[in-house]
C-alpha cells in the first residue's frame, strides 16, 4: 500500500470517527424534571435557588467543630486551609487578608459554596438546616450576624456583606452586552 493510499485511508477513518457522534441520535435519554432538580442547586446573590430551611449560629458552632475546625482552625482562624474569619479593612493594604467577612460580596455565596463543596472530604453531606446553621456561624465569626443569629431563605439574601461594593464589573462582561440579540 502506497503512502498516498495510507494517508487516504487514515483520512477516511478520521472522518468516520468524527461523524459517528453526530449519528448517535438515540444515545441517552431526555432529562426528567427530577434529574434536573438534582443538579439545579445553584444559588444567586438575590437568593434565587435557596431551599426552605433555617439554622442558627449557635447550632452552627457545633457543626463547625465537628466538620470544619480540623481544616479551618477553631473559630475559622489558624487551620491548615483558608482562614474564614477576620481581615476586615485589610484588602487595600500591602497584606490583604481575604476571608468570608472581608472579601466575599454575598452571603448567599457562602451557603452555595458550603452546600456544593464542603465539608471536605464529604461534600454535600450536610442537611439544608445544617448548611444554614454553618453559614450563620461563619457570618457570626465575622461580626456580620449576631452570635445568636438565625438565617433562612428570606434573611440570607438581605445580609449586606462588607465587601458588597468591592467588585467593579468590567464593561465588556456586561450580560446585557454579551447576550443581546444581534
Amino acid at each position: 500500500m502506497s503512502s498516498h493510499d495510507k494517508l487516504l485511508l487514515a483520512g477516511v477513518l478520521a472522518l468516520g470517527l468524527l461523524a459517528a457522534p453526530a449519528l448517535a441520535f438515540d444515545f441517552g435519554r431526555p432529562a426528567t424534571p427530577q434529574d434536573i432538580k438534582l443538579w439545579d442547586i445553584d444559588v444567586g446573590p438575590d437568593g434565587k435557588g435557596l431551599p426552605d430551611g433555617s439554622g442558627t449560629a449557635v447550632q452552627g458552632k457545633q457543626i463547625f467543630a465537628d466538620n470544619c475546625a480540623a481544616c479551618h482552625g477553631d473559630n475559622g482562624v489558624g487551620g491548615i486551609k483558608d482562614r474564614l474569619a477576620g481581615g476586615q479593612g485589610t484588602l487595600a493594604s500591602n497584606m490583604p487578608v481575604k476571608t468570608v467577612g472581608s472579601f466575599w460580596p454575598y452571603a448567599t455565596t457562602l451557603f452555595d459554596y458550603i452546600r456544593r463543596a464542603m465539608p471536605y472530604p464529604t461534600p454535600g453531606s450536610l442537611s439544608t438546616d445544617e448548611t444554614y446553621a454553618l453559614t450563620a456561624y461563619i457570618l457570626s465569626l465575622n461580626g456580620i450576624v449576631p452570635a445568636d443569629g438565625k438565617v433562612d431563605r428570606d434573611s440570607l439574601p438581605k445580609i449586606r456583606m462588607p465587601n458588597r461594593d468591592g467588585f467593579i464589573p468590567e464593561a465588556e462582561f456586561d450580560p446585557a452586552k454579551l447576550f443581546r440579540k444581534k
